[in-house]
């Protein structure tokens, strides 16, 4: 996700790479959604959902400007290469040594612009057609120190990524064989408020189950981290169906039972105390900055690329809003589980019980799946990280070391807390929101930079942004570091008051 330059894959056209978008987009994060939603009150929640939508998209046609200005330097490089060789052969020297960039040591080369260069390419010197990684990005435009704090940022995300995950599918088995086999069945989503110390199975309690269940998930899937597993077309095509289908019957059943006159829910139009969860679960949610270079490149035809994302983000705000809003108005607030899915385990709510298990036990089949490609995308990042040019890892440290890394923290975390909305919420504010607001705004502001530097001021990168003033990459910035500094006032103001 985060390294190199990597093969470009099959070409498939716009409108297939608009679904592509919305499957990445839509995921774990919009299942802890509608909690956060009735927590922070329906008007406060819609406002910065719209909000946290716009800036998600004005951070993505940066980063689709970054990939672009990427393509024109590795391209312009080849060129220049190039007319060395054929210079070379000529027995002339029209180009000085101190024309070339040089990326390599994160250092970049003070250059003048090259004419003939921009004569012989300026129409499709910007065309995205190799992927181009944001680590790649990150060391073609950032210094060393900025290419740390990219894998830094990159790494956190990851962790807590994999302890939602860790956690999300424990939960979930916890609550429906819990419900199942105890005293209490069906009842998951009747409101009734279960302590992690209440009976489950005899004497186990649900908190022993849960962790049961963690450890198994844990050593059914973690071994995985110590190899190299793939995401097949298949397997995305059986996750995205089971995905649309539990999505589509949740907000199908909710609006049923609210057209019959059975909806319960009562919602406020404004918590501030909600405001800190639902930014994060609000920022988790519309995550789709690093995954870009996979998606955007493949597109056959990029012309209108952004207004192609524009699309989509008008269509995920409209879902989220959809389902948000048929769920705290279906249910109370207080019966609202961190894992949507959950509350359709209730036999009042839905009689067939085929159903109920599938929506249930929903978490638990998708998040498997990717349990293991993101846990191989986190050990890489920590090998690139660490990676000295020309030096090879010992075997230990290579197979063992850093899988175990990868995999001990996030189990830990799962181990001591399995409260969702707090994991999205604080995986999103923070590490989040370095990824989806501050890299990609300072990859805007550098490659404009280094575009300028090799191409001249005149150069028009044909993918530039609409928001493409330096007002809106300040805007972004201060943004970012004002969410920073509120999301932790508001943590350490939240735990004195306790």
């Amino acid at each position: 996700m985060a390294g190199g330059i990597t093969d470009t894959g099959e070409l498939y056209s716009p409108y297939v790479g608009l679904v592509y978008m919305f499957n990445l987009i839509v995921g774990t994060g919009a299942l802890t959604m509608p909690k956060a939603f009735a927590t922070a009150g329906w008007l406060v929640s819609l406002v910065l959902l719209l909000f946290l939508g716009f800036m998600s998209y004005m951070t993505t046609t940066f980063v689709v400007e970054a990939m672009a200005a990427a393509n024109a330097q590795l391209r312009w490089k080849r060129m220049e290469k190039r007319k060395e060789d054929d210079e070379e052969e000529d027995s002339s020297s029209g180009v000085s040594d101190s024309d070339v960039l040089l990326q390599d040591g994160y250092e970049r080369a003070e250059t003048r612009p090259i004419l003939s260069i921009q004569r012989r390419g300026s129409a499709n010197i910007f065309e995205i057609t190799e992927r181009v990684e944001m680590g790649q990005m990150a060391s073609m435009f950032f210094n060393k120190v900025g290419v740390n704090l990219f894998y830094f940022c990159i790494i956190i995300y990851l962790y807590g990524d994999l302890a939602i995950y860790a956690a999300a599918v424990p939960v979930s088995l916890m609550q429906v064989t819990c419900s199942v086999t105890g005293n209490h069945s069906c009842s998951v989503g009747d409101g009734t408020k279960y302590n992690d110390t209440d009976k489950c199975w005899g004497p186990i309690r649900r908190i022993d189950a849960y962790r049961l269940y963690l450890a198994a998930f844990t050593l059914l899937l973690g071994p995985f981290t110590f190899f190299n597993v793939q995401k097949t077309k298949y397997l995305q095509i059986m996750t995205s169906l089971m995905r649309w289908i539990a999505f589509i019957l949740m907000i199908i059943l909710a609006l049923i039972r609210i057209g019959r006159g059975q909806a319960e829910g009562h919602p406020s139009m404004a918590q501030p105390s909600g405001i800190r969860n639902l930014f994060g679960v609000c920022v988790y949610s519309f995550m789709c900055q690093h995954s870009l270079p996979s998606l955007i490149t493949p597109i056959s035809k990029k012309k209108h690329v952004n207004k192609l994302v524009l699309l989509d983000y008008i269509l995920i705000l409209a879902f989220y809003s959809l389902l948000s809003f048929t769920a705290i108005y279906c249910f109370r607030n207080d019966t609202l589980m961190d894992m949507y899915t959950l509350n359709f385990t209730n036999c009042e709510i839905i009689s067939v019980a085929f159903i109920r298990y599938f929506l249930g036990l929903f978490p638990v089949f998708t998040i498997s799946t990717n349990f293991p490609i993101i846990a191989v995308t986190l050990r890489n990042n920590w090998k690139t990280l660490f990676h000295r040019e020309g030096g090879t890892y010992p075997w230990v440290v290579d197979r063992i070391v850093f899988p175990a890394i990868t995999l001990i923290p996030p189990v830990l975390v799962a181990f001591c807390t399995h409260d969702l909305e707090s994991l999205v919420g604080i995986t999103g504010a923070y590490a989040g929101n370095g990824i989806q607001y501050l890299i990609p705004a300072f990859l805007a502001y550098c490659s404009r930079k280094d575009t300028q530097l090799v191409f001249g001021s005149g150069t028009v990168n044909k993918h530039l942004s609409p928001f493409r003033h330096t007002f809106w990459i300040v805007f972004v910035l201060i943004w970012g570091f004002s969410c920073f500094v509120f999301v932790t006032a508001n943590i350490v103001l939240s735990e004195s008051k306790l």
